[in-house]
């Protein structure tokens, strides 16, 4: 797994205009996540305009989040590859006032399929989790 700075590997895997981690992207959160083992990592604060119910984080958002997570992942790994397969479990509602956890790490690599999981925490505690399946992408 590469230690490589995240915000070149964004750039290089045409994440730059990313809504999660692109770096020219106004509106981007601007997640940066670092290798951590064999898996990735990042830590972050949703601000309000992503909730849906009243403080509470949108279920598409936290999706996508997961879904950026596990595509880091691939990117530590030297892979760029696209979903086609995800599956969310929302086990309890997230706050937006609150700071979240994001991690994710590789289940099996058949190139050119990949099967992954990333889970959305807060203080510790597993709030959402995603398995996903990833197709690689030829480079550009």
């Amino acid at each position: 797994m590469t230690t490589e700075d995240p915000e070149s590997i964004s750039a290089r895997n045409g994440h730059s205009q990313c809504l999660f981690c692109g770096r020219e992207n106004p509106w981007s959160l601007k997640l940066a996540f670092r290798a951590d083992g064999d898996a990735v990592k990042t830590t972050f604060q949703p601000h309000q305009w992503l909730q849906g119910y009243d403080g509470i984080l949108h279920g598409g958002i936290i999706s996508a989040l997961l879904d950026a997570a596990m595509t880091h992942c691939l990117f530590h790994n030297g892979i760029r590859a696209v979903t086609g397969d995800l599956r969310v479990r929302f086990l309890q509602p997230v706050s937006c006032r609150t700071i979240l956890g994001l991690r994710a790490w590789m289940l099996s690599a058949k190139p050119p399929l990949y099967g992954l999981k990333a889970e959305l925490t807060c203080e510790g505690q597993i709030m959402a989790w995603a398995e996903a399946k990833f197709m690689r992408q030829a480079s550009p």
